[in-house]
């Protein structure tokens, strides 16, 4: 794999800007590789994502950042340089369903998903077996016997003692206090099993079924104190029929959930999810 670095810029929209990063990247003699820009028209935010070939750029890594700074000062810029090479540490929450971790647990281990996964945390011990099958660390966090509060404040320090990046709650069944979704804001993916804001909450099949609806759906989205209304970064649907029951939907609903889930984890891996308000530019 090519290493890059990836530049993402969000600032106000501004005649000269793009033309001031292109003039600094040619001036080092940059190979983009790739570029994405989007302006959104109503806020007047403009958005930037270019992958550059570390090898085609004169400047190491805290050179490029250092005489970076006053282009991104001049134009108010929240910006983050992120060299490819670099693998985020990514740890999975479990409960009961295990078709998502274990589907994410896949894509990491055949070189799908860019990352380290330092652990995985469950409120089941059953997981255990299949962080055993791909030898992470397992830590179960047992709900019932510590309490809700006592259970998140380990699961905070395991967090925090293996230097996670990244959170994944991978059908994590339980629902996060606001300390800690304050923690890891912008820093933790949850699926839903539905095509969020339709069916939020507790068994969205059982309420899509009663509905009457053609299509169910999954929606991967950051965690944020308001339960199942955090930025969505990818959504999947599957279409039904009046002969599927609600058995049928959540079968056929999980083959949505694992695609969702993986491909928003890669876009945030990939640096290529930037979160305005919230909604997200995605630039897949």
């Amino acid at each position: 794999m090519q290493q890059t670095y990836r530049l993402v810029i969000d600032c106000p929209d501004q005649v000269g800007l793009v033309a001031s990063v292109a003039q600094f990247l040619a001036d080092h003699g940059a190979t983009i590789v790739e570029a994405s820009h989007h302006t959104d028209l109503q806020t007047k935010r403009f958005f930037m994502r270019h992958e550059i070939g570390a090898s085609s750029i004169k400047l190491d890594y805290a050179s490029f950042v250092n005489e970076f700074a006053p282009i991104a000062n001049e134009y108010q810029m929240q910006w983050s340089l992120n060299d490819s090479n670099h693998k985020r540490r990514v740890a999975l929450l479990g409960s009961v369903e295990s078709h998502c971790l274990v589907d994410l647990l896949h894509r990491w281990h055949t070189g799908e998903l860019h990352c380290d996964i330092p652990c995985i945390i469950a409120n089941h011990p059953q997981m255990e077996q299949f962080a055993k099958w791909y030898d992470v660390p397992f830590h179960w966090v047992d709900f019932k016997t510590l309490g809700k509060d006592r259970a998140f404040e380990q699961i905070a320090t395991l967090l925090s003692d293996y230097n996670v990046d990244l959170t994944v709650l991978a059908r994590f069944m339980q629902i996060l206090p606001d300390w800690l979704c304050q923690t890891i804001n912008g820093k933790a993916i949850n699926i839903h099993h539905s095509f969020l804001p339709s069916f939020a909450g507790a068994r969205p099949y059982q309420q899509a079924y009663d509905r009457g609806v053609k299509l169910i759906g999954a929606t991967c989205h950051y965690v944020t104190q308001d339960l199942d209304e955090g930025p969505i970064i990818e959504q999947s649907v599957k279409r039904i029929s009046h002969s599927d029951s609600a058995a049928d939907m959540v079968r056929k609903g999980k083959d949505c959930e694992v695609t969702a889930l993986a491909h928003g984890v890669r876009y945030h891996l990939e640096d290529r999810v930037i979160i305005h308000r919230n909604k997200t530019v995605v630039f897949a």
